[in-house]
């Protein structure tokens, strides 16, 4: 999986003056877990751009001024609900040999054939919830779909799953083909021509 660096300053003092004033120097306060002893630090709000808006993921390194330097993965964020700008960020520190949960996005491939016969695909997962060491995190999750039919759902326990383990249950659909509502209109719409068409041959028999 790539990584992107975020370069940060190690705070030694917390609180919400603190906190609001790194802000409003356009400084994202931010706290590492997992580790002996909890981290916080700031970093430039642009340094999170690669790594927060965009649909793929992320390892990460946390280089302090200090010195220190973490591996890391993003663990929560926190938006303000009028301007969507980074509140807060939780990372959560990495080891070679220790497990980490990652969501990780689904790479659909192909057009099914059930979409080819007037079908609607439907993407019920867009990630999904993966287990394994940092070494083994995939960058994405393939996912072959040309073959599906109209009415299929493709399964969780279909998918490959080398090096890592999926979060989910077994039932988990990642996606389906369904009738599109066009088609169901013109299905009722025939049954109904149809059903009227028979009307007069009816009458006629029973004269």
């Amino acid at each position: 999986m790539k990584s992107i660096t975020i370069n940060g300053s190690k705070r030694e003092s917390v609180g919400k003056k603190i906190t609001k004033a790194l802000r409003n120097a356009g400084q994202v306060p931010c706290v590492l877990y997992g580790g002996d002893n909890q981290v916080h630090f700031s970093a430039p709000e642009l340094a999170f751009s690669k790594l927060v808006y965009t649909p793929n993921a992320h390892t990460v390194v946390i280089e302090l001024e200090s010195g220190e330097k973490f591996d890391a993965i993003l663990q929560d964020i926190q938006f303000h609900p009028v301007t969507d700008r980074i509140l807060h960020i939780d990372f959560y520190q990495t080891f070679p040999d220790k497990e980490v949960t990652m969501e990780i996005p689904v790479n659909f491939i192909g057009i099914p054939a059930g979409v080819r016969a007037g079908g609607v695909l439907r993407k019920n997962n867009r990630s999904l919830k993966v287990k394994a060491i940092p070494g083994n995190l995939p960058d994405f999750i393939d996912v072959e779909i040309s073959e599906l039919k109209i009415g299929n759902k493709l399964y969780i326990t279909t998918l490959e799953s080398e090096g890592f383990k999926f979060m989910h249950p077994d039932n988990t659909v990642v996606c389906l083909v369904r009738r599109s509502r066009a088609a169901i209109v013109q299905v009722e719409d025939e049954d109904e021509e149809g059903a009227e068409g028979d009307a007069p041959a009816t009458e006629a028999a029973a004269e």
